[in-house]
Formats: structure tokens, sequence, C-alpha cells
């Protein structure tokens, strides 16, 4: 089976550090991974070479058996590719009708260019569809006419993540999307991720180990800018290297 995304050999520098070291990558459709690994590990740096944020010092990606390494991180929304970030990237001065629509029609097919994106109607009938199933996805529908700046931390995750999904993704990374929340917050972001990921290709990084493992088939573990193991979450989890990596950290436990 062709794979979603290829990464072959992918190294970024910043000047003498190297966050990312010759690291190769691959996901097939409809496959769930999760990326884990202490602090600083360079898990963050790959997403962002992932999605064209950083250009790589080395290396290539394909997406669907296409070359997108120059591609800018707008085109790679277009082919489906879209993230989250570790902080919540909303905007609290709109409300959540406001802050979904605006993302839908930037990479709505008639809204491309700059004029067409200022002057494209946002109560089309397409947009409004996309916005609310978005909406309802993750628990805000009620709350549409809502001031961002209005919803707890949590909420706004949730819109965060309603934001990427109204966008149609192939391929959907999430970056420690459990990050701040509460124990029923992450149930509901886990209940979320569980109902989605059998439409799409998924990939997330997080912390909160114990959470992602009934979640993803396949875990990598990286650490300084390489992934020292991966397969299946309870033979990563068990294994010596990683459990050395995370206890000489004083990171999480495995538990």
């Amino acid at each position: 089976m062709a794979e979603v995304l290829k990464a072959e050999g992918l190294s970024k520098h910043f000047g003498g550090l190297v966050a990312v070291n010759q690291v190769s990558f691959q996901i097939k459709p409809n496959e769930s991974v999760g990326i884990i690994g202490p602090n600083g590990s360079g898990k963050t740096t790959f997403f962002n070479l992932l999605t064209g944020l950083f250009p790589p010092t080395r290396g290539r990606i394909h997406f669907f058996g296409k070359d997108i390494t120059d591609l800018a991180p707008n085109q790679r929304v277009l082919q489906g590719m879209v993230r989250t970030f570790q902080l919540v990237s909303v905007f609290n001065s709109l409300t959540v009708w406001e802050n979904l629509v605006l993302s839908t029609l930037r990479f709505h097919q008639e809204s491309l260019s700059e004029w067409g994106f200022l002057f494209s109607p946002a109560n089309r009938e397409s947009i409004r569809k996309s916005c609310f199933e978005a909406m309802k996805g993750v628990g805000l529908g009620k709350n549409w006419q809502t001031m961002t700046s209005e919803l707890s931390y949590g909420s706004k995750r949730m819109l965060e993540i309603g934001i990427a999904l109204s966008l149609r993704p192939k391929l959907l990374l999430l970056d420690e999307p459990m990050s701040g929340l509460s124990d029923l917050e992450i149930v509901e972001v886990l209940e979320i991720l569980r109902r989605i990921k059998k439409d799409l290709t998924l990939i997330i990084i997080e912390h909160k180990l114990s959470k992602i493992v009934n979640l993803v088939e396949r875990l990598c573990v990286m650490n300084e800018g390489v992934f020292i193991c991966e397969g299946a979450p309870d033979q990563v989890l068990n294994d010596r290297a990683v459990r050395e990596c995370y206890w000489g950290k004083g990171e999480v436990t495995l538990s």
C-alpha cells in the first residue's frame, strides 16, 4: 500500500545544533502513529519540517508520492496536510463561528487568491455546512456565537481541532493536543480522536503516554533528534532504551 507521507533522511541544523538528524519516517493510509520522547528531543521540529514551517537542512518529503519538500505550509494544507500546535492557536477576538469561517474560507477553492479571499461570501452553503459539521463534531455547536475569549482553555483546544477538521484533512498532525487540559477534557478529546481516526491518517505528539497507547497503532520514540525505537505501543514502552531515555530525563512515567 502506498504511503500517505514519506520522509527520507530529514535533518535540521540551527547553527551547530542538530535538532533532527537524518530521520526517515513513513505512514500508510488510515494509520495512527504516536510520536513520544523527552522535552527537547526534536519532536516539534520534526513536525515543523513535515508541515513546511522549517525548511530541512537536508532530506526530502513526499506526500501521496509527490515531492513537497519545497512547498509552503499553506500549499500543504491545500494538498490535505493539516496540523495543530502545542499552544492553542485561535483568534480570541472572533466568535467560534468566525474562527471556523475564516480558516475554511481561506482554503476554499474560490478563495485561494487574495481578492477571492477578501470578497468571498462567508454565508455560502458549502462553507456553512463545513463549519457547523466541525463545530458539532467537537461539541461546540451551541457555542457558535460565543466569543472565543470566553471559552475555557479546553474548549479553545476543541475549537482548534474543529478548525483542523473543517479543512477536511487527509493527514492530521496534532502537537500535544491534551496539554493543559483537565481529566474530563482529555476524555472528550480522546473520544473525538477515536471517532475521526477511522476517516483519516493521524500523527500525534503527546507526553501523556497512558492516554494514547490505546489510540495509536504505532509509537515512535524520538531522543536527541533521532528515532530510537518504533513499533506496537506495548512493545515500545517495554523497550529498555525507551525506559532509560525517560527515566534518565525524569520526564513522565510509563504507567
